[in-house]
């Protein structure tokens, strides 16, 4: 009894001192994330191969100070499975949900010992995070559980609140401070969103061995009390996991795996682009295209169908000469984020 009734005033006194710290101005919008294809399976006697990319991601607003204002973590485990003779059996439009999304069907809490879920858990430490600086979040105290738990808050705010190991988490949020862009004032509301696919991956045929890819487009997005876009993030990651004929994992696991925007002209596309442009300095011109504007007006722009993959490339005066790529994905991507803003 004395244990739950110290963890509801912990919370309280974390809910409070959140809700003070989430009202200071906002003056940076970072984007972090972190890929892996560690956990992919190579074909055996016994088992099936599997394609697997792991995602972390965090969403972070900083005051001028580079204290977190309001944050965002989600974590995905995309799965893509193959049958004995390499060829595809996940479903390729299926839905593919985060951790977030997925709530309580993601089967936490079943066994946790706080009986609280992932969404829940992770909703904990973003309140805790509200209102310190990376250096600070980065100076938790962890405790080692078990070998996949090596990161276990071990601060008396967090441990009746989050057992699950937060490494990760930091990282990306870490990141996100890294990576972040100073914003114009007013902004009151942080969104995320993402939106995985696996309708890329490859059945192995007589000409080509199998490959699993997930698609992410994501952003990242500031919204003033009129609901119109401060600023926003936007990345697209390709991820493939390669396989060889006999099911072998042929991609390196450890290889540092990079969005769009990392690439930058590694991405390749400004030499078949007729602006010379690649996708990141695009998608910058596409992002400052959409600061001042609501969902609505964003969703009104005029497109044009280019060609069988690029059925909505912008067709106004400003943004013909800076964006030849495809945007509904983008623009749906943005009106999630603010769907999810808060």
């Amino acid at each position: 009894m004395k244990k739950a009734v110290l963890a509801l005033a912990l919370i309280v006194i974390m809910v409070a001192f959140s809700a003070a710290a989430a009202d200071a101005p906002i003056a940076y919008l970072g984007l972090g994330h972190n890929f892996s294809i560690a956990s992919s399976k190579s074909a055996t006697a016994t088992a099936n191969a599997q394609g697997r990319v792991d995602m972390v991601v965090a969403a972070v607003a900083f005051d001028a100070n580079g204290n977190v204002v309001k944050v965002t973590i989600d974590n995905t485990q995309t799965k893509v499975d193959f049958d004995k003779a390499m060829a595809l059996t996940s479903d390729p439009t299926a839905p593919q949900k985060s951790k977030v999304e997925l709530k309580e069907a993601y089967g936490m809490s079943k066994a946790s010992s706080l009986k609280l879920e992932w969404y829940q858990q992770i909703a904990n430490l973003e309140n805790w995070m509200v209102g310190k600086s990376v250096k600070e979040i980065k100076a938790l105290k962890v405790k080692t559980r078990d070998a996949s738990h090596t990161a276990v808050p071990d601060v008396p705010e967090l441990t009746s609140l989050v057992t699950i190991t937060v490494q990760d988490y930091i990282s990306v949020v870490e990141q996100a401070w890294e990576n972040a862009v100073a914003v114009k004032p007013g902004a009151v509301k942080l969104g995320y969103s993402q939106d995985v696919s696996i309708a890329k991956s490859k059945s192995a045929t007589d000409k080509a061995a199998a490959s699993a890819q997930v698609d992410c487009v994501m952003a990242a997005s500031l919204f003033d009390k009129s609901g119109k876009v401060v600023e926003t993030i936007i990345d697209n990651s390709q991820i493939k996991v390669a396989f060889d004929k006999d099911g072998k994992v042929a991609s390196d696991v450890k290889a540092e795996l990079k969005t769009k925007k990392e690439l930058k002209e590694g991405y390749g596309m400004s030499k078949a682009s007729s602006l010379k442009l690649d996708w990141y300095q695009q998608m910058e011109n596409f992002e400052a295209w959409m600061a001042g504007k609501t969902i609505p007006e964003i969703k009104a722009l005029k497109v044009k169908t280019r060609d069988a993959s690029h059925t909505a490339v912008p067709d106004v005066p400003e943004l013909t000469a800076q964006v030849t790529i495809t945007v509904e994905a983008y623009i749906a991507s943005v009106a999630e984020s603010y769907e999810n803003s808060r």
